[in-house]
């Protein structure tokens, strides 16, 4: 019974209670033992953090550039127009999210050939830049989203709020997404319907049409007001529509991989999988042996990532007992230092 529970303690150490208290205790128990604390997890894979004024940088350079130049050859660009620079701004915003109205078109060959280069920078720049923007928008607001359907009166501990965020991460981008979208059209559609006096059906399709980039030009934003309101609202939607799908396809994804995981745990055990699962083959299947050989059935990791694995663990185990040790690492931290 004992190395079972031991077994079940090393594999699992999440289970362990990892609050503050007991976590200070820890290290002050590894201080006055003389032991080093553990690097965290974090701390070995950092992930290097999203910043929203990056990309409000990379995105003004990009726009301001742009603007510049369609600034300087407006003469050459066609079209229904309002003021220079606006109608300049409005042109970026338009060919970057590869709406194309077709309300202000490039006339000349220099102005063709700057639109040619601008909109294929800007579908590989900003569709990055964005989307980065968007997952981080999202992230920030996922708790609220859990709040919003999961308490209705209840008292949710932060803890609950933070499992139930991590364990359905994709769903409730989706549902964020989702209602953000919603918000987009119906937002466009009223300012449409208001400012551009177009009808409600029309306002609609050309909603429509723009949020989706096709951009059939027999509708668009015509006035200076709309035009404004374009050049924030184009990039918006456009973006989120994009992320809308995105995050649509890896719901259906994840559901899938879920429903092989459970059959995979709830499907009965067979001798044949026993011999499988006995990497040493001693007949013997430890629980270690038994957690690789589900985590390969369900596909998180392969044969060769064990392999990989062990290796590095037959490298660290200096005295070959099949075990790591302090003196283990001792050994193999001085064999490196000699080479």
């Amino acid at each position: 019974m004992a190395s079972d529970y031991d077994a079940k303690e090393s594999l699992l150490p999440d289970m362990k209670d990892h609050s503050p208290l007991n976590e200070k205790n820890n290290l002050q128990r590894r201080r006055e033992n003389g032991e080093e604390s553990p690097l965290p997890f974090e701390s070995i894979f950092v992930k290097q953090q999203f910043s929203i004024k990056h990309v409000v940088v990379l995105l003004a350079a990009y726009l301001g550039g742009g603007t510049i130049c369609f600034f300087l050859i407006r003469h050459q660009i066609k079209g229904k127009k309002t003021s220079g620079i606006l109608d300049a701004i409005y042109f970026c915003v338009v060919t970057m999210t590869t709406v194309g109205y077709g309300d202000l078109v490039p006339e000349t060959i220099l102005a063709k050939l700057l639109a040619c280069i601008y909109v294929f920078t800007g579908m590989a720049l900003v569709g990055m830049i964005l989307s980065q923007a968007a997952d981080y928008m999202v992230e920030k607001q996922e708790i609220l989203v859990v709040k919003a359907i999961y308490m209705r009166g209840k008292v949710i501990s932060p803890d609950e709020i933070l499992k139930e965020v991590k364990t359905n991460k994709i769903k409730y981008k989706f549902i964020l997404v989702g209602v953000l979208l919603l918000v987009l059209i119906v937002v466009g559609t009223v300012f449409l319907f208001v400012v551009e006096e177009l009808s409600f059906m029309d306002a609609f399709y050309c909603v429509c049409s723009t949020i989706t980039t096709l951009g059939y030009g027999d509708e668009s934003f015509s006035t200076a007001g709309g035009r404004i309101f374009a050049i924030f609202w184009m990039l918006g939607s456009t973006i989120c529509l994009a992320q809308f799908f995105l995050y649509l396809a890896e719901l259906y994804t994840e559901r899938r991989h879920r429903s092989m995981v459970k059959w995979v745990l709830s499907r009965e055990l067979t001798f044949s999988d026993l011999e499988a699962a006995d990497l040493d083959r001693d007949k013997v299947v430890s629980a270690a042996e038994f957690v690789i050989y589900k985590l390969k059935e369900m596909g998180k990791i392969s044969s060769e990532d064990v392999s990989v694995v062990m290796e590095t663990f037959k490298r660290l185990d200096a005295d070959q007992s099949g075990t790591l040790t302090k003196s283990d690492l001792r050994l193999s931290q001085s064999s490196q230092a000699q080479i």
